[in-house]
């Protein structure tokens, strides 16, 4: 059985209504017209704001490193595939360590082949002969 509603009860329940300065949940229906408190409410919810943005970018960048270790593994068994592969068949493993070398020696070969073409004498073009015309 439900407890009758006392006229004290009505009294409390209008009043939270009337007065929403009292109850901090009522002053979202009926807003607070007192500069200061309104500032207030405002920076509290910028302190708020900018929590959950600190919070967001940690997410994403926690998001970001585990994607990223995903591709290394991924990128560590297809090199091992790659050596297992190549081990069995008996070619020549290239050396992981070597990736730094090996793009500069590649490079300064480009570099080379470069010099060597613009600096090579070329072969002069030829030149198209004209057919004299016939005078008449």
């Amino acid at each position: 059985m439900t407890k009758p509603v006392t006229p004290q009860e009505m009294f409390d329940l209008w009043q939270k209504m009337v007065n929403p300065g009292a109850y901090p949940l009522q002053s979202l229906m009926f807003p607070v017209l007192d500069p200061k408190e309104i500032e207030k409410k405002i920076s509290e919810l910028e302190v708020v704001e900018h929590w959950l943005k600190a919070n967001l970018n940690m997410l994403q960048l926690s998001i970001k490193s585990l994607e990223f270790q995903k591709g290394m593994l991924r990128g560590g068994e297809k090199a091992r595939e790659a050596m297992e592969q190549g081990g069995a068949e008996g070619e020549d493993i290239a050396n992981p360590a070597m990736w730094a070398w090996n793009m500069m020696a590649q490079a300064g070969k480009e570099a080379m082949e470069t010099a060597v073409k613009a600096t090579a004498p070329q072969e002069p073009k030829p030149r198209a002969r004209r057919k004299k015309k016939a005078s008449g």
